[in-house]
């Protein structure tokens, strides 16, 4: 099962799911985005560890789709990017999830958001 967690785009893994990818599942401190070990990172802020804009989360989120629809195989399970350090809320994030494919395991809620979109 990969990780697949919030982070910032300076990759600094000092937090939350971002600290626990880092200590449990192989995320690289400094890498702000993709595959790392056993753990996928999606930004969720820049550099300064600033709250991206909506818009860009989701530019991250429809990479990482397309990453675990090419790889049926592997499972990923979601955290809930986005709705800690980040600040926002799971109906503002849950959506982007939308169209995951069946190999994504969202967090309790997120499916039941994305059918009333």
């Amino acid at each position: 099962m990969i990780f697949v967690f919030g982070s910032n785009l300076a990759g600094r893994h000092g937090k939350g799911a971002a600290y626990f990818a880092r200590v449990h599942h192989g995320a690289i401190y400094g890498q702000g985005y993709g595959r790392q070990g056993n753990s996928f990172a999606i930004p969720t802020k820049d550099h300064q560890l600033r709250p991206l804009p909506l818009d860009r989360i989701e530019d991250y989120v429809n990479k990482f789709l397309a990453y675990a629809a090419f790889l049926p195989a592997e499972e990923f399970n979601v955290t809930r990017i986005g709705c800690g350090f980040a600040g926002y809320k799971d109906e503002q994030i849950a959506p982007m999830f939308k169209d995951a494919p069946p190999n994504c395991k969202l967090p309790d809620g997120w499916r039941e958001i994305c059918q009333k979109s």
